[in-house]
């Protein structure tokens, strides 16, 4: 999604974390930009930088300011083994520095201001233009450059994935998952749907049923342990939960696994 900001000397936007990934294109103006990737840095026309989801940016209008952001879950699967290159080749840099738009680039973003100041809503067309905005950075910049300024998505991606895997057992709810890794809940929702495509709560308990089928399918673990290793506070809680969810008891379960029965 492309958005168009004419802001006003003064506009402040205080930190917050990104629920998407982001691209911000100066237009206009000097705006200052408070993050970790680019602590107090001014960004002028021309300017762009990146900054993944769950990344905490602050921003303050120095001068009247116009900008395009570009917020994305993903990147559109254009030109992809160009992208792959980038990723191969991606480490970490010293410092990060905003790339300099490119003649295409400028005349692109000049399009697409004077498209949306127009207020014509076209889904299907944001969604192509977007895709050309990507094409247009991964075919027209070098390599060196390029991996710079992707490397904050494959670091970020990996470390909240990280996160969520090492810890989604440990925790009962929701919000003691938001808390445990620094988040208000309804931020953690938003960052966890936008990159796992459903809500925590479901993901959660989906796991759950593949933990509890494979450790009653494939160990000698006891019942009552594995009761307990996914966090339910009775044996008869555990048997619903088993019933509800594969029409069996954790006995019955086991009894069918050990005739060979392949349980889903």
């Amino acid at each position: 999604m492309l958005v168009h900001y004419k802001e006003l000397k003064g506009f402040h936007s205080p930190p917050d974390k990104c629920t998407q990934n982001c691209m911000l294109f100066m237009i206009k103006g000097e705006l200052l930009i408070n993050s970790e990737e680019y602590p107090g840095m001014i960004l002028r026309n021309g300017q762009f930088v990146l900054q993944a989801i769950g990344s905490k940016v602050e921003l303050l209008a120095l001068t009247p300011v116009e900008y395009v952001i570009y917020w994305f879950n993903e990147l559109p699967q254009i030109c992809d083994i160009r992208y792959q290159k980038v990723l191969e080749i991606s480490e970490p840099p010293l410092t990060y520095t905003p790339l300099v738009a490119l003649p295409c680039i400028t005349n692109f973003l000049n399009q697409m201001t004077d498209y949306l100041e127009d207020q014509i809503p076209c889904g299907k067309f944001i969604e192509l233009k977007c895709q050309e905005l990507i094409y247009l950075l991964t075919c027209y910049y070098p390599l060196p450059q390029l991996s710079i300024f992707f490397y904050p998505i494959s670091r970020y991606t990996e470390s909240f994935h990280y996160f969520v895997m090492q810890n989604y057992d440990k925790v009962k709810t929701v919000e003691d998952f938001a808390h445990l890794g620094g988040y208000a809940t309804t931020t953690f929702r938003r960052l966890f749907r936008n990159m796992y495509g459903e809500p925590v709560y479901e993901w959660i308990l989906n796991k759950k049923r593949e933990g509890i089928l494979h450790d009653l399918q494939h160990t000698k673990d006891r019942v009552t342990a594995i009761s307990q290793r996914y966090g339910f506070d009775s044996l008869s809680h555990f048997a619903h939960f088993c019933k509800s969810s594969f029409g069996d008891s954790p006995r019955a379960l086991r009894n069918r696994a050990a005739k060979g029965e392949i349980i889903t």
